[in-house]
């Protein structure tokens, strides 16, 4: 996918959904998802990382009651959830049996899909002392 692709699926469309959200509710806490490693300076490392930097920001600097950026690390599908690509649900199979030894080793690292589910919910009811959550404070 060429940059500019990705971004107006990554960028664009998301704003263009917060922008929206805010508009017609601007007492609304907007939530959203990103990644470890995300680049918060939108320095270009990788397409990803600057242009999911770039998503991860814009949202802060919404009119709207409070905005959180989430960025999980590893993430333990649960209850039948599967992602839509191919070489997620690939490496999910093959890592489902070393999960919970994941889960040992790198015990800030690895949340579930609940757990995600969970800390989306309660950010968006009680807020959290920073806009940025990373893996550690979604645990």
């Amino acid at each position: 996918m060429s940059e500019e692709s990705y971004s107006q699926v990554i960028y664009d469309m998301n704003l263009a959904e917060a922008h929206t959200l805010v508009r017609l509710n601007p007492t609304t806490t907007f939530t959203y998802v990103s990644g470890a490693g995300t680049d918060s300076t939108e320095q270009r490392r990788t397409m990803g990382a600057g242009v999911k930097g770039k998503t991860g920001n814009a949202p802060l600097r919404l009119p709207c009651k409070a905005a959180h950026v989430l960025r999980p690390a590893g993430i333990q599908p649960l209850h039948g959830i599967k992602s839509r690509t191919a070489s997620y649900r690939i490496l999910y199979t093959i890592a489902k049996p070393v999960f919970p030894l994941l889960k040992l080793l790198l015990p800030n690292y690895i949340t579930t899909t609940e757990q995600l589910g969970r800390a989306m919910i309660h950010v968006a009811q009680n807020g959290f002392p920073k806009p940025i959550l990373e893996a550690r404070d979604i645990k």
